[in-house]
């Protein structure tokens, strides 16, 4: 029986997204075999309640064989379809609000050192321009939340990312951030840069296929946790992007797009303790109380280990 979910416009549109359907290139048959062999999965996902546990592992089954599947899922929507079944479930319950979830990506790597109230991601190599991004953790009725741990990762200005790119510093542009007695969190790092898919790989050849591309907008990703709330894995996108809302993992949700300010003036340089021109994020994330246990831990998938 075809659920609600399944039958919505928004689905549709996700579904002719994935074909390539509002494109102008690739092929026309491909395209519709594409739509339809995606949609058949999501029913199934559906129809069987598939978890998100369940599809990770399943998914990572797949990559043991065929490690481009990492990036095949986000891009036929199933990342961002677990994230819908999820959404229209917390507001079945009752549960909605707070700092909307989006996808994790393949690329976090756990253990990143922990800091408290602030702390300077980046290692100094990469001279792109400053980020200074600061906020609070509140709970729904806006209160602080102190303790709270922001675990934080993000791509170079070349879209790469530290562990992945063996260039790179340990934990380059990964923390993790406990918040003060205010909730309040600081952190200065680099303006990060979108990135593509490898060329000419399985990911890039399939999306060609059907007339799309394979690029992603700029971003920061986040988990947010707290003893007593639900566990919170999003992202944030750079506003300006040229690929702001032609996310290839259709990550891009308008609440987690925050307003950037570019420093130009002297002052306010000197006040940053920088020496160039910078950008300032401010963002505060909502957490929500969980009604169990498990929502409060890191949700179950595969993850590369950490570091020795």
């Amino acid at each position: 029986m075809t659920s609600e979910l399944l039958k919505s416009a928004e689905i549709g549109d996700l579904l002719d997204r994935v074909g390539g359907l509002d494109q102008q290139g690739g092929n026309p048959r491909t395209k519709q075999i594409l739509r339809r062999v995606v949609a058949d999965l999501y029913a199934v996902i559906d129809e069987f309640s598939v978890t998100p546990q369940e599809f990770w592992h399943a998914l990572a089954f797949l990559q043991a064989g065929a490690p481009e599947f990492g990036l095949i899922a986000p891009g036929l929507g199933f990342d961002h379809f677990l994230d819908m079944r999820m959404d229209l479930a917390d507001q079945k319950r009752g549960k909605a609000g707070g700092t909307p979830r989006t996808i994790e990506g393949p690329l976090y790597v756990p253990g990143a050192p922990l800091a408290k109230g602030r702390v300077r991601l980046d290692d100094g190599t990469d001279k792109g321009e400053a980020l200074v991004m600061h906020g609070r953790v509140l709970d729904a009725a806006g209160a602080p939340i102190g303790g709270a741990i922001v675990d934080v990762w993000h791509a170079n200005t070349m879209g790469a990312y530290s562990f992945f790119d063996p260039t790179q510093s340990a934990y380059n542009c990964r923390r993790r951030i406990e918040t003060d007695a205010d909730g309040r969190y600081q952190l200065r790092t680099i303006v990060p840069s979108g990135y593509a898919v490898p060329p000419g790989g399985a990911t890039e050849r399939l999306l060609g296929a059907v007339g799309r591309h394979g690029r992603r907008p700029a971003h920061i990703h986040f988990f947010v946790s707290a003893q007593g709330f639900r566990h919170l894995t999003t992202q944030i996108n750079i506003d300006g992007d040229p690929d702001l809302h032609d996310d290839f993992a259709y990550a891009t949700r308008d609440e987690l797009i925050p307003k950037v300010i570019r420093h130009l003036d002297t002052a306010a340089i000197r006040a940053a303790g920088l020496d160039a021109a910078f950008s300032e994020i401010g963002f505060d994330f909502a957490m929500t109380a969980a009604q169990h246990a498990d929502e409060v831990a890191l949700p179950d998938r595969p993850r590369v280990a950490a570091p020795a």
